[in-house]
């Protein structure tokens, strides 16, 4: 074997010790799964369960709220000592996505519902920990039954608002994740 390939072969092991030392200080961890942990080493189940969500008014921000509430509880409900507040400001649009022409009038026959959720996270002290603004989208056919419609919108409305609350859980998750401990 040649110096040049013996100079090859240590510089190609010294590249790959290298790798594998830069790899060994990697800390990627699942962040909602049992292997999971927040900053200060607490399971991030344990912590997302701690998170209290406030009241809020109309019927579309109470079904991402009920959404929500058992996403971090894990269906254990509100926790009776809340280490976090998360208020939500939901907002709910309504757009038609195609409509035909019947007669005179252009009908719609497809809608678009889109609920936008924002959220503030605080800790019990009243820290801001993390704010934000989620969304989600559902489609829906419209009927010429009014009854039919109504009840395909709010259907639609529901779908929505449960994939927006994970969308937020999942930004809680991650605001959570990157406090500093205490």
């Amino acid at each position: 074997m040649s110096l040049l390939d013996r100079n090859r072969l240590r510089l190609a092991g010294l590249g790959l010790a290298l790798s594998l030392a830069a790899a060994a200080g990697c800390t990627v961890q699942p962040l909602y799964g049992t292997g999971g942990t927040t900053a200060s080493g607490a399971p991030m189940s344990a912590e997302l369960a701690t998170v209290a969500v406030a009241p809020v008014g109309d019927r579309v921000s109470q079904e991402v709220r009920n959404h929500l509430i058992f996403l971090l509880s894990g269906g254990a409900g509100e926790p009776s000592a809340a280490r976090y507040t998360a208020q939500l400001a939901v907002s709910v649009s309504d757009a038609a996505a195609a409509s035909v022409q019947v007669g005179r009038d252009e009908e719609p026959t497809a809608s678009l519902v889109t609920v936008a959720a924002s959220y503030t996270l605080t800790d019990d002290t009243g820290n801001r920990i993390g704010a934000g603004s989620r969304s989600a989208q559902a489609a829906y056919d419209v009927s010429r039954q009014q009854f039919a419609a109504l009840r395909a919108s709010r259907d639609a409305q529901n779908r929505a608002a449960r994939e927006a609350a994970e969308l937020v859980r999942l930004a809680i998750a991650q605001d959570i994740s990157r406090r500093p401990t205490r």
